[in-house]
Order: structure tokens, then sequence, then C-alpha cells
């Protein structure tokens, strides 16, 4: 992975002065996402914060799942989080699971009873709600409040044994009912769930809730600068809490930076999960939702991912980016990396009448001319290729530079044609074009007679291969990340376009995700999913330009 100097943030510097003060000897990040979903692009934000800081100074990077809500966790999520972390480029130091931790969580909690700190209440989740106030009234405290230590230890115990239904009991913390941080007004500690974990099996029926696993797995694995976003800043009361009173060793310490918010993209695993599960995209890896697997199938590069999380830094308030800014980066990685070839993706025939009919000819091409180490490869010519429909009017407007009636192009590294009919059939519609070319004028030579002021792409229509290409728009159209609960209602139903076109005979050996820029069409990649031997599919990454600037 290339070694770039780290941008200066609050963190990076609160990290250079723990070690300068020796408070820490060696750093310990962690990323820990719960396995409810596929990661997405806000993650990847977490993900290249916790690593390069860590590599930077020497550290260690765990990566942890946060399971510690069976009915929402799956293997398959879990399975794919590693796949895209590793895709990232990163590697971790040590592998936990939330649930590795499961006994000593418990006995912390036992703990906290023993010392008066927790008891086991009755209430529902709606009467807890309901009690616990509001910011400018006090919570009710609960009537199960004061049991006894030795009856909380009992009914605790029971608990764990199975022998109340769900939601009839839960573990609260005692703190302050009348607090004016509304999570440390005794909040949920464990609660009931008979249901089977995608880890520990049929072990538990009680689970710890999040606010009370996470600090307590970031001080059993010494984990130093606990790094999450901005909606858990009031959340840090209670992790402290929970440090302090569980007596834990190591001292831990919660920072928050602000989230990635993207333009016309949806940042929700709740609401992406939506989306796949009404099938409104093509499942969790669909280009069009800002998944890591979706973003990979697309043709995104985990450099330039990097780059661009990189770039955004790192901030205490959040703002929302815009989406072009990831295009741009992608651009820029591409740009060197991509052989450059010729693809007609709207198909229009012209047949070249004084070629030969049963000549082919092969042209050099570059594969890129920026990059001249990626060689050369040979193009087939005949008297019939393909060009794009964009590329010929048979009415042109002014400055019109491509193909009409009596007007001369050049077709890239081949020869002048110029048109001489327009073929129709019964509807009027275009079918064919009928040219004529200028031997003289092949690419390459020194032919100076005439200059013709339009290029266009084409491919031959005896070996071209056949493909689909897929362009994709926002599938939000709403521009505001924080989309509003009816965001369904904000899909774009022109999304996806799939159009049926031809690409180069060099191409028939592409891999899935083999990258290419399509002269004048943009950066597209090879559709894992849908592509086979006979006919490929290429997933259009991003076009050539855009309008965005650093």
């Amino acid at each position: 992975m290339e070694n770039k100097p780290a941008p200066s943030n609050f963190i990076r510097n609160i990290i250079i002065d723990d070690l300068k003060t020796g408070k820490h000897k060696e750093i310990v990040t962690r990323f820990p996402p719960e396995p409810n979903g596929y990661l997405h692009i806000g993650h990847a934000k977490s993900i290249v914060l916790n690593f390069d800081l860590a590599d930077e100074f020497n550290g260690k990077t765990h990566l942890r799942f946060d399971d510690t809500n069976p009915l929402k966790e799956e293997t398959e999520y879990v399975e794919s989080i590693k796949e895209d972390v590793q895709w990232l480029g990163y590697t971790w130091e040590a592998l936990y699971f939330g649930s590795d931790f499961f006994e000593e969580m418990f006995n912390k909690a036992l703990l906290l009873i023993k010392k008066g700190l927790a008891y086991v209440c009755d209430l529902s989740a709606d009467e807890i709600r309901q009690t616990r106030g509001t910011l400018k009234e006090p919570g009710k405290e609960s009537p199960y409040r004061s049991r006894s230590v030795e009856e909380n230890l009992k009914l605790f115990e029971q608990m764990r044994k199975g022998e109340f239904a769900d939601g009839k009991k839960v573990l609260r913390a005692k703190i302050d009912m009348a607090s004016p941080n509304l999570n440390m007004r005794d909040p949920v500690l464990y609660r009931i769930a008979h249901t089977s974990h995608h880890n520990t099996g049929d072990k538990w029926c009680i689970y710890p809730m999040y606010d009370f696993a996470h600090p307590l797995e970031d001080a059993l694995e010494g984990v130093t600068h606990s790094l999450c976003t901005l909606e858990f800043e009031d959340h840090r009361p209670l992790y402290d809490w929970v440090i302090r009173e569980c007596e834990m060793e190591s001292q831990p310490h919660q920072y928050e930076f602000a989230r990635l918010n993207m333009t016309n993209t949806v940042m929700s695993k709740r609401k992406l999960k939506l989306l796949v599960d009404k099938k409104i995209v093509d499942g969790w890896d669909d280009p069009r939702i800002p998944t890591i697997s979706g973003l990979r199938r697309k043709g995104y590069t985990p450099e330039a991912i990097r780059s661009f999380v990189r770039e955004i830094g790192v901030a205490k308030s959040n703002s929302t980016v815009d989406a072009q800014m990831l295009d741009h980066f992608v651009r820029e990685d591409l740009k060197l990396k991509s052989p450059r070839t010729m693809a007609v993706i709207r198909p229009l025939k012209v047949v070249i009448t004084n070629y030969p009919a049963r000549e082919v000819e092969w042209m050099d091409a570059e594969n890129n001319p920026e990059n001249p180490e990626m060689g050369i490869r040979k193009i087939p010519f005949s008297h019939e290729i393909y060009i794009e429909q964009d590329d010929f009017v048979e009415d042109p407007p002014k400055k019109y530079h491509r193909l009409y009636p009596g007007n001369e192009v050049r077709l890239k590294h081949a020869y002048f044609i110029k048109c001489n009919e327009v073929i129709k059939d019964e509807q009027g519609n275009i079918t064919e074009l009928h040219c004529t070319y200028d031997p003289k004028t092949k690419s390459g030579t020194d032919f100076t007679e005439r200059k013709v002021k339009g290029t266009i792409h084409w491919v031959d229509a005896g070996q071209a291969l056949q493909a689909d290409f897929r362009l994709y728009e926002p599938l939000i159209l709403d521009k505001e990340n924080e989309d509003p609960a009816d965001f369904i209602d904000n899909i774009n139903p022109n999304s996806l376009e799939i159009l049926q076109g031809f690409v180069e005979p060099s191409l028939k050996d592409a891999n899935p995700h083999d990258k290419f820029q399509f002269f004048r069409h943009g950066y597209f990649n090879v559709d894992p999913k849908h592509s086979t031997a006979d006919k490929p599919v290429f997933n259009r990454i991003v076009s050539l330009k855009s309008s965005f600037k650093l």
C-alpha cells in the first residue's frame, strides 16, 4: 500500500501527544462493525482512519464484530465485512467477536449488581420509554429500583437460565433518573432474547446492550483510542461509567468524529436493507448503492476510495460531501492503469462501399497514450463497421463536425470516410450508412492534403464482440444525504439504462473486474455477476469528464 504523509487531524494530534507524554506506549485501534448488513462507503471512512492511524504509529488495529443483537446478525454479513476490509487493502492484527466476551460481560454485570449499581426491572420497553422523561423533565424511578442485591442476583441468574420470556425482565444500570443526559437515566444493560446466535448458538438467551458491551470489549482488547462517529458523543459519559464501575484494568478513551455524508446517497444500513428486501436494487452489491461490494462491482478501486477518504479528512462537525468527489479520485486512479479501447453502445452500421468486401486490415493502436509501457494492440478493419448513432445526423446543426451526408470524418486509428447514402426502413428509421474511404489517409501516415474536424470511434462489424453496457445515474433524486422517512419516493426510475452494443475483439479474454476506458464513453468495469464467456457486461464506473474540482 502507498505510504503517504498522514493529513493532520485532531485525533492524530491527540495520539502524538499521548505517545509523547507516555500515556500510551503502543496505539491500538479497532474497527467494530455490527454484522447486520453490508459495509458502505461511510464505514470505509472509519476503516481507513483506524488502520491508517495505527499503521502510522506502528500500532495495531483489531477487527471486531459487535454481535450483541442476534435477531439482526448473520454469518453472511461477517464474511462480507472481512472481504471488504481486505479488499480495501488492510490486514487486522486480531479478529474478535463481541460474543467472545459474553462470559466476562456477565460477570461484570454481576459486579455492578453487587455494588448496588444494577437491578432487574420488570417494566416493559414501552413503560421504560415513558418513564425516561424528557430533556426538560426528569425521569421516574422504576418501582423495581429498590430490589435488594440478593434478589437482583437471583433474578439475573434466572434470566440467564431462560426462566423468563422475552421482554419480561431487563437488567438496568442504577445511575441517575434526573441526569440531564438521557443516556444516564438507568439505561438497559441486558435484555432477554430466546433466539440462536450466529457465533454462540443457543448458549445464551440474554444479551448485553451495545452501550454496555462496547466499552467492555474495548477494555478487554486493550484498545487505546476508541473512534466513533458524532452520534455517540452523548453516549461517552455512559462509556466512561461502564469502564470505571466495572473496574476495568485497561482504560480506553472514546473520541468522536464526523460521519461521512454524501449527496444523492442513502447511508443507513436499515434503508439499504429495505432497498434490497423490496428488490428495488439487484442485491447488496448493486452498483447503484454505496456498499463496498456495490462500489467494487461497479468498478471503483480501493486506491481511489482510500484517497477520497483521506482527502475529506477528519472533522468534529458534520457536513455533506459531493458524490462527484469520489468519482474524481476514480478517474485519477484509472487514467494511467486502464487500457483505452473502443466500444459502440448504440450501434449504427456503416458499409464502406469502395473497400474490398473480403479484406481485413489490422490497425495498430496504443493501449494507453499516457502510459506507453502498456504497449499496442491490433484492431481489425473491414468494409462493414459500427459507429455510434449519435455520431451521425442527417440534418446537422451549425458547428457539427461528425458524420452527415457529404461530410468527411476520421475513423480513429483508421481512415477518412465520407457519407454518401442514408438507408432507411419502411418507418423512416435510419438502418445503415453507405460511405467511401480514402486509402491515402491511413492513420499514422503523413497525409496532409486536407484536414477534417471530426474524429469518431468505431468497431469492426465482422469481428466485434457483442456486449451489454450498464449506465448508472444516482439512485436517489434528492441531493440531501439525510433522506426523509419516505426516501423510497425519491428513487430515480431512470437510475439504470442497459444498452446492447459491441466492443473490440481484443476484449474477448477480459476477466471480471477488468477495467477499460472506452473512447468518449468513460471508464467501465467487467461486471462479475452478469458477464458470460459469450457476452460480457460492462458497468460504467464514471464518465470521462466532470465539472467537479477539488
